[in-house]
């Protein structure tokens, strides 16, 4: 076995520093790494949503949570609302963690679908601590000692300024002993043998070369694409939306605990409170709405004073067909593209980072590894795909073309069978190790009128009256929690308040 010697990440950004810091700090020095990023190329950032997965690498970093909050101007996230994408005038929320409690061996959404049955149920949101925190705009975190009462199972992620998360970890993999190289890459060598990666060549034409290359190189796949031609598999027939624009705003109140997606009339708004100030964005399909009306409509809809030029972006919905290829792995928008609805982007790095560092190779390459990394990347992008197109198909809405396209268009296999089965019974299973949880897949159906036909028979076990008693007690004890749970801005201001800045 030959060993690994240097490992070259080629692009910066929050996928190229994500990288750095994470395998400067698991590989304690045991390989070179080298990160090269120019100045001169702009970063596109990747949301600054995220959802709790992302407490998983903050943790393998070592972060200290509070820290990481103030470096960033983060706020916390209990989940996301929609708003408009049943129907005009209709919102939900997709919230994290638990909802309610299971009793007996069945979940608690089972025996709401009954009572709502019989128009006896209330808002499916009470009974959620994360959701109905979220309305009353309250956060705390959750209490470990109390494991037994919603205050010990809320779930939060973090809404956070990506471009200055990316510095902090810079700061972590340099002081790990990360070299960064400024520069533009301009060639990539292939080995004429095996079309394996030999080096690359920068603008100066100094050649560098290296054993495993990393490209965080964006939508353009330097080194994954533009070299080795590995192929991208287009979702483009399902995920219509393929331009978006982003702007901050001012700060403005509420300060949410979540992010908030309104859909628009070819395509959808994100708003994403920080403490300096507010991000937003517009996602939308170029074949429905033109640039610039595209761009009038995120204005005209922001809460705040426009603080900068809107920042255009073109985009193809899908993933390359390897992520990883020969000595090549892809990392963040390099491999693949999935809109930021339900804030995903960060987390495919993170797990990108860490299915390399579970299967990296030695300098062989043996090609079971590669293809195993390759299937669990392929199982996780389509997963998520799947979960994101149920937002769009899911509609009632016939306002626009781009909504009736959506509403009527056909599906993968794999989200018509869960389509098809919750619509039964209001049942669904998480396959394998796939992102979202069954609490997820339950929300959105049902906050996007998915409203089963009926109910697990099992249910009947248990009296209406005995049935009512148990959504009440979850209700009412949701409703307790809440009431103590302090207000989310002065949670933040009093815990991990940031430095102002311009």
């Amino acid at each position: 076995m030959r060993q690994l010697k240097k490992i070259l990440i080629v692009g910066g950004g929050t996928a190229g520093w994500m990288t750095a810091a994470l395998l400067s700090k698991l590989f304690k020095g045991l390989y070179d790494i080298t990160l090269i990023e120019s100045e001169a190329i702009g970063i596109v950032g990747v949301g600054e949503a995220t959802i709790p997965a992302i407490k998983k690498y903050n943790e393998l970093l070592g972060l200290d949570e509070i820290e990481f909050m103030k470096r960033t101007q983060g706020s916390y996230k209990l989940g996301v609302q929609f708003v408009d994408w049943w129907k005009q005038g209709h919102s939900y929320i997709h919230g994290f963690g638990l909802i309610g409690r299971d009793m007996e061996w069945l979940r608690c959404h089972q025996y709401w679908l009954k009572m709502n049955s019989l128009g006896r149920a209330s808002d499916f949101a009470n009974f959620s601590i994360n959701t109905a925190a979220a309305l009353e705009n309250k956060f705390m975190r959750a209490d470990p000692k109390m494991v037994d009462s919603p205050i010990g199972q809320i779930a939060h992620a973090f809404q956070f300024d990506a471009g200055l998360y990316g510095r902090y970890l810079r700061g972590l993999a340099e002081a790990k002993g990360v070299k960064r190289r400024e520069g533009k890459v301009a060639d990539v060598t292939l080995r004429g043998d095996d079309g394996f990666v030999q080096s690359v060549t920068m603008d100066d034409g100094e050649t560098i070369e290296a054993d495993l290359f990393v490209d965080c190189s964006g939508f353009r796949g330097l080194i994954i694409e533009q070299a080795m031609k590995t192929g991208y598999e287009d979702w483009s027939r399902w995920l219509i939306c393929d331009r978006a624009m982003a702007v901050p705003c001012t700060r403005t109140e509420p300060f949410t605990p979540y992010t908030r997606a309104t859909a628009r009339s070819s395509g959808w708004q994100w708003r994403i409170p920080l403490q300096h100030r507010t991000g937003n964005g517009h996602v939308y399909s170029s074949a429905h709405i033109d640039d610039d009306e595209a761009e009038r409509v995120l204005l005209a809809n922001l809460d705040g004073e426009q603080l900068a030029e809107p920042n255009r972006l073109r985009f193809l919905p899908g993933k390359r067909k390897q992520a990883w290829n020969r000595n090549c792995v892809a990392i963040g928008l390099a491999g693949g593209f999935l809109e930021p609805i339900e804030s995903t982007s960060i987390h495919l790095i993170q797990s990108a980072i860490i299915r390399m560092v579970r299967l990296l190779p030695d300098a062989g390459f043996d090609a079971a590894t590669i293809a195993e990394f390759n299937r669990q990347t392929d199982f996780e992008y389509e997963r998520i795909r799947d979960f994101i197109i149920l937002h769009y198909k899911a509609t009632a809405r016939d306002d626009s073309p781009f909504w009736r396209y959506c509403r009527d268009m056909e599906v993968p296999d794999t989200l018509q069978r869960k389509m098809d089965l919750f619509a039964a019974n209001g049942r669904v299973f998480r396959e394998d190790e796939e992102l979202f949880a069954e609490e997820s897949w339950i929300q959105v159906f049902l906050g996007q009128g998915v409203i089963p036909r009926g109910y697990d028979p099992l249910v009947d076990i248990k009296s209406d009256a005995e049935v009512v008693a148990f959504l009440e007690n979850v209700e009412g004890v949701i409703r307790k929690c809440v009431a103590v749970m302090p207000d989310h801005a002065a949670y933040v201001a009093r815990t991990a308040p940031a430095e102002a800045i311009a």
